[in-house]
């Protein structure tokens, strides 16, 4: 296959660190495996109350944790910027979205603006007024659509503590709706890597495997065409590999999967329920169950 690396930004150091990530990047790069990327965490989690939000959270003052100041952080957009790095963001909150973006268009202001694809990963909260700003700023909103559904987690650990928040929790139709590039991504291994079940909740908003209570925020759901377009076309996309793959198009390398079923038939059974009959890389079969 073929995979995206990201160099850890140390934050425990401080900007001289740049030399180093340089020549990982440069040594990093070989085959199929590239090096462009720089990822920085900006926050935590909803859930044990580090994912940093634009106000406290409920019944408390606390407001979660900036993994970087604002100015330290626009600083080190503007480096990586500068020396052609893509940037993938952690944010979980709406604080780090909005700090995240904030930097993106820092970085734009003081090197012109580039075909950087910077993303912001997880975007588990995203303020309306944030909302238009991926598409304004090119920034790829990078959702992992698997946790977008009513669960323990989410009813138990975060709900009752974002109050009114909950009206723009993983926000992903008004995004697309606003314009945004999207891709979806997995999260593993924290959560499966099976693209299908991914899909699914994405349309469904709705716990896989259970598939059973109501929808979380039944307007957020996407429809099918949109939600295996994140997956397979935002996917190519963010990894600047859409002149290569991510659609079935003569010229493009036959990177492609065989499912046993139509998934936009109805009838089919739910989209999580697929399974891979053969894979191809290159045209080559590189799994075969058929």
């Amino acid at each position: 296959m073929r995979a995206e690396g990201n160099l850890l930004w140390n934050r425990s150091r401080g900007e001289e660190q740049i030399d180093e990530l340089l020549e990982l990047r440069e040594q990093g790069s070989l085959g199929r495996l590239r090096i462009r990327g720089v990822k920085i965490f900006q926050d935590g989690v909803l859930e044990n109350f580090t994912g940093a939000l634009l106000e406290p959270y409920e019944g408390s003052d606390n407001r979660g944790m900036s993994m970087h100041e604002p100015e330290e952080l626009n600083r080190m957009l503007t480096l990586l910027d500068s020396h052609g790095f893509q940037v993938h963001l952690h944010t979980i909150g709406d604080r780090a979205v909005r700090e995240a973006l904030d930097a993106i268009e820092a970085a734009q202001k003081a090197n012109g603006k580039r075909d950087a694809r910077h993303h912001l990963a997880h975007i588990q909260l995203v303020h309306p007024d944030d909302q238009p700003r991926f598409e304004a700023l090119g920034v790829v909103a990078n959702a992992q659509p698997y946790w977008a559904a009513h669960s323990a987690y989410v009813d138990d650990l975060t709900l009752p503590f974002i109050g009114e928040r909950a009206a723009y929790h993983y926000p992903f139709s008004s995004l697309v709706r606003a314009g945004a590039p999207i891709a979806f991504g997995s999260d593993w291994t924290v959560s499966t890597a099976n693209p299908l079940p991914i899909v699914e909740v994405a349309v469904t908003r709705i716990q896989h495997p259970e598939r059973e209570g109501e929808p979380m925020l039944p307007d957020e759901r996407l429809d099918l065409e949109t939600a295996l377009g994140a997956q397979t076309r935002g996917s190519a996309y963010v990894n600047f590999l859409e002149t290569d793959t991510g659609t079935i198009e003569e010229g493009k390398l036959a990177d492609l999967v065989v499912l046993d079923r139509d998934i936009f038939d109805p009838g089919a059974g739910p989209v999580g329920d697929a399974r891979v009959l053969l894979t191809l890389s290159e045209g080559e079969a590189v799994h075969d169950a058929l």
